[in-house]
């Protein structure tokens, strides 16, 4: 038995997405119990070259539309980037979610073999073929930004875990 493209993409957006809800929570959770502004969080960085946290959520949240609209041969909804909370950051995830809820299963349908553009800034766009771009693009690039976000959280001091990141327990 094949798994489809659905399968290999929407519930793992999913998860992942709901897991980054929870690590918000603790974070606030965190900044009120030493009492300092959440604000800080969002320009957090562990090197002076690299987004802040807030743009590693934004680029998650971006991976997942993206890839569940380009697979679907849709564009992809576009979100203002102007997120200046953790409030703000968690609707954003949540209408990430459910814009991936939205997407049904027959959409991605063939898509494996679908023509996927992928525009860059300051560059030529990126050509793929959707299963391709899939697995060695999206998911990728989807994990390096929540990832990215987790070890932004965890250096700052919140108590998150390996089961916090996996989402599990």
């Amino acid at each position: 038995m094949t798994i489809s493209m659905h399968a290999a993409s929407a519930p793992i957006f999913l998860r992942q997405l709901e897991a980054m809800l929870k690590w918000l929570d603790k974070a606030e959770a965190h900044a009120q119990a030493k009492k300092f502004d959440t604000a800080v969080y969002l320009q957090a960085r562990l090197a002076p070259d690299m987004l802040p946290f807030v743009s590693q959520i934004r680029i998650a949240s971006d991976n997942a539309k993206g890839c569940m609209a380009r697979l679907a041969g849709q564009e992809p909804p576009k979100f203002e980037d102007n997120e200046a909370t953790l409030g703000e950051l968690r609707q954003r995830i949540r209408m990430t979610i459910e814009y991936v809820k939205s997407v049904p299963a027959d959409a991605l349908d063939g898509s494996e073999s679908r023509d996927i553009t992928l525009p860059l800034r300051n560059r030529d766009p990126l050509q793929f073929k959707g299963e391709f771009y899939l697995k060695h693009w999206a998911l990728p690039n989807f994990f390096f930004h929540c990832t990215t976000a987790y070890a932004l959280l965890r250096h700052n001091g919140v108590e998150l875990g390996k089961q916090d990141f996996l989402n599990v327990g």
